[in-house]
């Protein structure tokens, strides 16, 4: 048997026994008699895959996201989902287009839940995508506090063209995310003409995810855009009010 796998595993086990409950290093090492050093290697390596998922420097780590999806299960974030899973079936109901639930891990916009419209053309994103190429993870970035911002930049970089259209620079950047926190919310509209809104979902006055339609833009040019962004808003309300 490989040892390092087997310690892998081992954590694993210990912190899914109560995945809700996060675990400090400490007593992870403790429990499975392990030498903090090595645990907090292989914790790190299972951080980077998103087999868990810190919380802060106290609290410790959970169950990540790929941990979850590796068994279908809803319970990463379920307090969120169910929170949330009401009132995007509403929205999809009432529009027949696709919503998503995101939360930012690393650069990353993760989807956590998604509510498929039954619409013969379908708009498709990936579960997981760079934060800068979405309308969701545009929004996550831009509501970072200025600290909170100022080390994202600091490790991911600033989007190029590429990935945001209109960004060319740290200004024009920093310009895009001035104008995303005065508006409330972020639209992107991709290179095969999909069209995606995001709405901030809070919790404790703190942006813990976005809430976002997405349609084929010939969709969204014939619709009212006022009453959209009011739909998605009213919902990101219930939301929030629901988690506080």
């Amino acid at each position: 048997m490989i040892q390092v796998i087997n310690r892998a595993l081992d954590i694993l086990e210990l912190i899914a026994t109560d995945p809700d409950e996060p675990k400090p290093l400490g007593e992870i090492a403790t429990a499975l008699n392990l030498n903090a050093g090595t645990s907090a290697n292989i914790i790190k390596t299972l951080v980077s895959r998103k087999y868990l998922e810190k919380i802060d420097k106290q609290k410790g780590y959970c169950l990540g996201p790929m941990a979850y999806r590796l068994i279908g299960n809803e319970g990463y974030q379920k307090g969120l989902i169910n929170a949330a899973k009401p009132e995007m079936q509403s929205i999809t109901k009432k529009m027949n287009e696709n919503t998503l639930l995101c939360v930012l891990n690393g650069n990353m916009r993760v989807v956590i839940l998604r509510i498929q419209s039954d619409n013969e053309l379908q708009a498709n994103t990936a579960i997981e995508k760079k934060a800068f190429d979405t309308a969701s993870g545009r929004l996550l970035i831009a509501m970072l506090d200025d600290m909170g911002l100022e080390k994202f930049i600091n490790k991911y970089g600033v989007p190029d063209s590429d990935e945001w259209d209109g960004v060319t620079n740290y200004k024009s950047f920093q310009k895009q995310i001035s104008k995303i926190r005065t508006q409330g919310y972020a639209m992107q509209i991709t290179k095969n003409q999909i069209i995606g809104l995001a709405l901030p979902v809070y919790k404790d006055d703190k942006v813990i995810a976005a809430l976002s339609i997405y349609m084929p833009v010939l969709r969204y040019n014939t619709s009212n855009k006022e009453e959209i962004i009011k739909l998605i808003k009213k919902a990101s309300e219930k939301i929030s009010k629901n988690l506080s």
